[in-house]
């Protein structure tokens, strides 16, 4: 039988969701409360990658089991689980549901300070200078026009397209922070803190709208603004066909 878990943490301590052989990571300590607990080896399979430091508000993985998983597990396991992660929700899908490969959509958050606050420190980017909204928003909707992001992806990696669907760029003023949020069928490698990088260089009058077109159009990373700091970023929710994750539980 196929299981989806439902699960959220806090990045600080971890070197992202992925499996690696010489650090701490999400993935590694799940699997080892599921095997733990379910008395046999378990994988996890994840709906995507998150680097070093980034949080995820909404995560999910698909796991394989022979028999029945009792609801007592989601009790169980955030029980013995650490105090930055914790399982929202456990179950059953299509034994051919994958959790990567079947997720529609995926929304990114990114948090910056315009005021110092020692309450932030680990969970926000703090920008002290200050910030035009309204021309980062002028900016953002120009990435709504594009499919190509070269330009903001991670150098030597070993994807086989540049091109994403985004579908969602705004930023939002939440009264102590603001909030850049971006939605897109996938992301590539470092996309969204170096498109947050290059938006906060014309909130801060640096760069106008060409500069920003020119940056796109040019698919060349060195062009783009410097990736802001990883706390500052959250995986805020995956989207799933109703046939596989029924999003009102």
């Amino acid at each position: 039988m196929r299981y989806f878990v439902q699960f959220s943490y806090f990045g600080q301590a971890y070197h992202g969701w992925q499996n690696q052989p010489n650090a701490i990571t999400v993935q590694e300590v799940m699997e080892d409360a599921f095997s733990t607990l379910l008395r046999r080896p378990i994988s996890l399979v994840g709906a995507g990658r998150t680097d070093a430091g980034v949080h995820a508000r909404q995560m999910f993985a698909h796991f394989d089991v022979d028999d029945f998983v009792p609801d007592s597990m989601i009790r169980r396991l955030n029980a013995y689980l650490p105090k930055d992660i914790a399982v929202e929700r456990i179950f059953k899908v299509p034994f051919k549901a994958h959790a990567r490969f079947d997720a529609l959509s995926r929304t990114y958050t990114y948090w910056v300070l315009q005021q110092k606050d020692p309450f932030y420190q680990h969970s926000a980017h703090y920008v002290k200078h200050p910030l035009d909204i309204e021309n980062m928003n002028r900016a953002a909707q120009l990435i709504l026009k594009h499919r190509d992001f070269e330009c903001f992806s991670k150098s030597h990696t070993d994807v086989k397209t540049y091109f994403c669907e985004v579908t969602e760029s705004q930023w939002q003023w939440d009264g102590e922070k603001l909030i850049f949020t971006i939605t897109a069928d996938r992301f590539l490698r470092n996309m969204v803190r170096a498109i947050v990088g290059t938006l906060i260089q014309v909130g801060m009058g640096l760069w106008d709208m060409d500069r920003v077109n020119s940056i796109l159009k040019s698919g060349d990373r060195g062009m783009a603004g410097p990736s802001v700091p990883a706390k500052g970023l959250y995986l805020a929710a995956i989207g799933y066909p109703k046939t596989i994750v029924n999003p009102h539980g």
